[in-house]
């Protein structure tokens, strides 16, 4: 029954997880909020933060799974891809206590780890299945045919869909950070309010550069015409543009489940806390007979559960690194 302490610090969360023999015992979250005043995360405040958290979040973890640091078989922390400075953080803590314990350091892929929090609890997706991963920095559809054998079949040519989320709440004058905003006007909102543009890309690829610039360019010219246009049409506007940033994920999704003629369809990544995403996804598998898999909200963000898990699966292929491992800012699936 290994024990897994799993550290995730890519962005702006600091988070430690233990898992025991593939089921979570404790998925402690520090969340930062010295960004909100500047409208965005800022790297080396990031960074900063993780380096006053990481122990707390780690020593909370441990205790809310009624076990010792003598009770750890590996450590599982983020390589990447992330914030170079905020990943050192998470880095050189496990390689410490590896180093200290002298135990095996087992390196993960974020990316791979948000997809493979589908394993966190009895719900579990067969291989082979589709996964929609959505972040503020990735968009991408995955075929996943086992744990670590994965294959990017569409992603964004630009930005990503949690971009477009965001800097649609800056526009809109929201405080930061705006999707959950967004996600929380949008229930109150008609969706079919507005139209907006869908971005015709060839394949599975994704484009929403140019969503943005329609975004941008159609509260411009309302609000010449009635400055107070966005106080007045906020809930409208909002559910507007979730409808179509899903729209947009969900079809191109769709499309790639019927190229590949596969059944189950999982949704991963930051934005996969998005309402209006979850229950679109959800309808679209109803329609089509598919099964439909969604981690649960505590596991969509950022979170070391999702290491955690990653990291049971890879200790049971003995795979491990050593301790001249590096963090890296940018890493492919």
């Amino acid at each position: 029954m290994p024990v897994i302490l799993g550290i995730e610090s890519s962005c702006d969360e600091t988070s430690a997880s233990v898992c025991v023999d593939g089921e979570i015992l404790s998925n402690v979250i520090a969340n930062q909020t010295i960004h909100e005043a500047y409208g965005g995360v800022v790297p080396e405040l990031a960074s900063r933060v993780h380096q006053q958290n990481i122990v707390p979040a780690v020593q909370q973890a441990l205790l809310n799974a009624k076990v010792s640091k003598n009770d750890i078989d590996a450590v599982a922390f983020t390589r990447g891809p992330g914030l170079l400075g905020s990943l050192l953080v998470g880095v050189s803590f496990a390689k410490a206590f590896a180093l200290a314990k002298s135990l095996p350091l087992i390196d993960i892929n974020h990316m791979q780890a948000h997809i493979l929090a589908h394993f966190i609890g009895d719900h579990k997706p067969v291989f082979p299945f589709l996964c929609l991963t959505v972040s503020g920095g990735h968009t991408q559809i995955v075929l996943v045919n086992d744990y670590f054998e994965m294959q990017v079949i569409g992603q964004t040519l630009d930005d990503a869909a949690g971009e477009a989320m965001d800097k649609t709440s800056k526009i809109l004058g929201l405080p930061y950070p705006g999707g959950p905003l967004i996600d929380k006007y949008a229930r109150q909102g008609n969706p079919d309010a507005y139209k907006f543009p869908e971005p015709q890309i060839p394949g599975l690829d994704f484009s929403f550069s140019g969503l943005k610039t329609a975004i941008l360019y159609f509260i411009r010219d309302n609000v010449a015409k009635n400055p107070d246009f966005i106080s007045h049409n906020l809930p409208d506007i909002c559910a507007s543009v979730e409808r179509r940033i899903a729209t947009i994920l969900l079809n191109k999704l769709q499309k790639a489940a019927q190229i590949h003629g596969i059944k189950q369809i999982a949704l991963a990544g930051g934005v996969s806390a998005n309402t209006g995403l979850r229950e679109g996804l959800k309808e679209l598998c109803a329609k089509n007979g598919w099964e439909s898999f969604i981690p649960k909200m505590e596991y969509c963000t950022d979170n070391a559960a999702m290491i955690a898990i990653a990291g049971y699966y890879k200790y049971l292929k003995g795979e491990f690194a050593g301790q001249e491992i590096a963090p890296l800012a940018r890493m492919i699936m």
